[in-house]
């Protein structure tokens, strides 16, 4: 792959943030392997401890609405890679404004989703972004 044909799949570099990285790390896991995915489970009960339940069914259930509702796929790249898709920046971007921006991120995540109403998805999304909040790791940008 070129370099211009990298920059062009893969637009953005990870966040440093690392409650960002541990949700991208879930959802490119959850994404590979299933909703059940145990490195998943383990990085989450690594990050919060005996607290980690919330956050990870709640990511659990993002995931699955967001594969139930989206009309197509959703481009998400392997959890290694230092750089990011345009979905998995979205995703990040509409999380980090849901609790203070809930209609730009309406907007962001019907766009990423290829809807015209996300409502249903958004308000799961915004239940995770208060979790990792309330755990300390708030993914605010």
């Amino acid at each position: 792959m070129t370099v211009s044909a990298t920059l062009t799949a893969l637009p953005e570099l990870q966040p440093e943030d690392p409650g960002a990285r541990l949700l991208l790390f879930g959802v490119r896991q959850m994404g590979a392997h299933g909703i059940h995915d145990a490195c998943t489970a383990h990085a989450f009960v690594t990050a919060f401890g005996k607290s980690f339940r919330r956050p990870l069914v709640l990511l659990r259930a993002l995931m699955q609405e967001m594969s139930a509702m989206s009309a197509g796929p959703i481009q998400i790249a392997p959890w290694c890679c230092a750089r990011m898709t345009g979905a998995e920046s979205a995703l990040l971007q509409v999380l980090g404004r849901v609790r203070t921006q809930p209609q730009v991120s309406a907007v962001l995540l019907a766009d990423m989703l290829g809807v015209r109403d996300a409502t249903g998805v958004l308000i799961t999304a915004h239940a995770l972004a208060n979790s990792f909040a309330d755990m300390g790791l708030a993914l605010d940008q």
